[in-house]
């Protein structure tokens, strides 16, 4: 008699490689999902947890290995094969059309929508405004449904990502770092529904740099190593130093490096800073050889006040002293001369020219610096770039690399060389650290710490509100367009007290 083995895992990837150019990017993985599971895959940047997904969500093909469904093996030729099977992929790179909303972008070829049998004209349209409220509503709202998607904050965007793939009839969804423009409260919001997700049989695999999230939400962890398997386990099993020593291959003793700063005179004055409507009127003071950090929720104007400030975006009203004196408002050439530089929310689109080379955009900002009599000096140019890629640990080939063929986190250092090498006095950070691996993290962090030491002002715009705390000397939060608190960073200082302040409950 014949004793029926167990059933088959939901989903099994064994021995599948991918090579690009001169990069094994996946060595051999095996990875598996049950029902109603919620696996982390985690890494460093680099560590081929995209490039896994990617395969199982159809957009590349394996160059070798077994993909299984049920027990099936399955071949997927293309995103919409991989869809129809139940597989749906939340990037992290937005996949959004621009000009489109967010219920066209919800609803655009995707299950359920007007290519698979929706219905179409006046009652097509109002139910699908009717979903795609009910699933934003769900992630936490605040998404202007009439306005196009590359309008909209990062993190609404991010909110839109997240909706479209709640509206199929997924088996298998995959959240590659989705809580990397979100601020607490909606990362517990999008938790929730993940918790929904597994009660309803669905399995997820949840990828995210962020290791509070893994023991919140994960049931086991798998990490991947430079492209292959290096271990994991149940998560209730696996220690934090165990799981950051599995991805970086050795112990990182602490999150944040220690903070030694001693704050002199006032360097950056902002005085009734205004945009309306998103930005009310603020002030604020950050003094050389100091952090100071800022909270608050999606829409609380805190990226805003970071672009008003720069001159990215024109402020109606205000002004701007630096070291005495008056920076124009809303000229973000004269804001640089005068020594200020923006690392923006969303690298990719605002501060990097991705198909340019990382030497080209390193020198983008002191193009006058690295010339003699009006042209540039590529020597001069060659010999700075070489020493700053050097000092920020910049992993690329060469300096003539394409800036988007990085990874995140060296672009974000990219960007940061480039500011630099400028010889900025203000550094304005906006989510510094979003979608960077714990030891790219540490060695950002640590680079602040050696800025500021040596008389910078930096300003960290954060939804990580453990990074806050670890690394900012003051932290002001907002709500609704202005700053409601200032809060010293001492010991006593906790994250569930900048949440009451970010909510306005005083």
């Amino acid at each position: 008699m014949s004793v029926a083995g167990p059933p088959p895992s939901l989903l099994s990837m064994q021995g599948i490689e991918k090579r690009y150019p001169g990069v094994r990017a996946l060595r051999g993985v095996d990875f598996s999902l049950d029902q109603g599971e919620v696996v982390a895959l985690l890494g460093e940047n680099g560590a081929g947890k995209s490039t896994l997904m990617k395969l199982l969500g159809g957009a590349i093909r394996p160059d070798a290995g077994v993909i299984s469904l049920d027990g099936r093996v399955r071949t997927f030729a293309n995103p919409a094969e991989a869809a129809t099977a139940g597989i749906t992929v939340i990037h992290q790179e937005f996949t959004l059309v621009p000009g489109l909303t967010p219920v066209d972008n919800i609803f655009l070829g995707g299950p359920g929508g007007r290519g698979s049998g929706a219905g179409v004209g006046v009652i097509g349209r109002t139910t699908e405004r009717r979903r795609a409220a009910t699933v934003i509503d769900r992630l936490g709202g605040g998404v202007d449904l009439d306005t196009p998607c590359g309008r909209l904050p990062t993190a609404q965007q991010q909110l839109v990502e997240i909706a479209r793939g709640l509206c199929g009839d997924a088996r298998i969804m995959v959240m590659d770092e989705p809580t990397a423009a979100l601020t607490a409260a909606e990362t517990e919001r999008l938790f929730a529904v993940v918790r929904d997700l597994r009660a309803a049989g669905v399995a997820v695999v949840w990828i995210s740099h962020r290791l509070d999230e893994v023991f919140a939400l994960a049931d086991r962890v798998v990490v991947l190593r430079d492209g292959a398997n290096v271990g994991g386990g149940p998560a209730a099993a696996l220690s934090r130093d165990r799981l950051i020593e599995l991805m970086a291959g050795r112990p990182l003793a602490d999150e944040f490096p220690p903070r030694i700063r001693r704050p002199s005179q006032p360097r950056l004055v902002v005085e009734g800073l205004c945009r309306s409507p998103a930005l009310g009127e603020s002030s604020l003071t950050v003094h050389a050889g100091e952090v100071l950090g800022i909270a608050g929720l999606i829409g609380s104007g805190r990226t805003e006040l970071l672009r008003a400030i720069f001159g990215a975006d024109r402020a109606d009203a205000g002004s701007i002293r630096l070291d005495g004196q008056s920076v124009p408002i809303g000229q973000p050439r004269q804001a640089i001369a005068a020594g200020l530089g923006l690392l923006p929310e969303d690298r990719k689109r605002q501060g990097l020219l991705l198909n340019r080379s990382v030497r080209e955009n390193i020198g983008l900002a002191s193009l006058n610096k690295l010339s003699r009599a009006g042209m540039l000096d590529p020597a001069s140019e060659r010999a700075a770039v070489t020493e700053l890629i050097g000092r920020l640990g910049i992993r690329a080939a060469s300096p003539e690399v394409a800036a988007g063929s990085l990874s995140g986190g060296n672009q974000q250092k990219v960007v940061l060389a480039k500011w630099l090498l400028r010889d900025c006095r203000v550094l304005l950070l906006d989510e510094p650290t979003r979608g960077i691996d714990v030891a790219a993290r540490y060695e950002i962090y640590r680079l602040m710490n050696e800025l500021v030491t040596r008389g910078m002002a930096i300003v960290m715009v954060s939804s990580d509100l453990p990074e806050l705390l670890g690394m900012a000397d003051r932290i002001l939060v907002m709500h609704a367009g202005r700053i409601v608190a200032e809060r010293p960073n001492t010991p006593e200082l906790s994250q569930q007290q900048l949440l009451q302040d970010a909510f306005g409950s005083r």
